[in-house]
């Protein structure tokens, strides 16, 4: 268990590193692998998300497939950025902002994708075991309801319990807090189609 410590840091690197790893988490690896397969803009069908769930209602497993492992790794790799580069603690900003930027892309208004794929690179890189933890319980949820928002807010609302059982850090139980917080704000409309009962199946164009 450890406090954040961001006073006894470089400020600037930590404001550096946080707006890199923004824009890294806000590039839209699904619009581009999807675009350059001549697919289209994949905004325009289904949620109109940009993550690997949308792409695959295209009908390309390999794409969404791509999408999914692309966008993991840039969570991955900006948390383990923020942690070589700055500090343990300051991996943890980096964590947040990577997030943000796959969430919120400011050169896409905003909108980006859900933040499952993204959110679950980020906890892998964190703690490995709590991680696989989290993908274990996607991988349930998916294969019972076949509903992929059910399975990723399912996740996000254990994570938090996951981390603090594995680790017992209330550091990293509060950054799963607040990546949890965030893929339940950008799932809000699925959130209301999964209670009027109107959410699409896994694949389901």
């Amino acid at each position: 268990m450890f406090d954040v410590d961001l006073h006894g840091m470089d400020q600037d690197l930590l404001k550096i590193g946080a707006v890199i790893a923004y824009l890294f988490g806000s590039i839209p690896f699904g619009l581009i692998l999807t675009k350059f397969a001549g697919l289209g803009d994949i905004r325009s069908i289904g949620s109109g998300s940009i993550g690997a769930t949308n792409v695959l209602r295209t009908g390309n497993k390999s794409l969404a497939a791509a999408t999914l492992i692309l966008d993991a790794l840039k969570g991955g790799a900006a948390l383990l950025l923020g942690r070589f580069i700055i500090s343990p603690d300051g991996q943890l900003i980096c964590g947040v902002a990577v997030l943000l930027g796959h969430l919120f892309p400011i050169w896409l208004g905003f909108r980006g994708g859900k933040g499952v794929a993204t959110g679950l690179g980020v906890l892998i890189a964190t703690n490995p075991l709590a991680g696989a933890a989290c993908c274990a319980v996607w991988l349930v949820m998916a294969k019972l309801f076949e509903i992929s928002s059910l399975a990723g807010l399912t996740t996000f609302a254990a994570a938090p319990l996951l981390v603090w059982a594995i680790t017992g850090s209330d550091t990293l139980v509060v950054m799963a807090a607040i990546i949890a917080a965030l893929v339940f704000i950008r799932h809000y409309e699925n959130i209301m189609r999964l209670l009027a009962g109107t959410e699409p199946r896994i694949g389901q164009k």
